[in-house]
């Protein structure tokens, strides 16, 4: 059973949210698409794309801390206590 709907002028296409879910195209989930000819296709990508900047620099800087301090020494710090 098929689902007639509107491509945006920018190309866009809503998935109906019941075919998302099952087929578990949660927001951010990376998808190819593919064309025989005749079909197009949307499929989970095989692979996540690289790390964006944010995550290469929290990685980049675990464990580099040499301040030993507990969580109730910084909140007094940051309080002015």
């Amino acid at each position: 059973m098929g689902f007639q709907m509107r491509i945006t002028s920018k190309g866009q296409v809503t998935i109906p949210a019941h075919i998302r879910e099952q087929a578990g195209l949660l927001p951010n989930t990376e998808v190819e698409v593919e064309f025989d000819g005749n079909v197009v296709k949307i499929v989970r990508a095989a692979e996540a794309r690289k790390p964006g900047r944010g995550a290469r620099v929290v990685a980049h800087l675990r464990g580099r801390g040499s301040v030993k301090m507990t969580t109730d020494e910084i909140m007094a710090l940051t309080r002015g206590e």
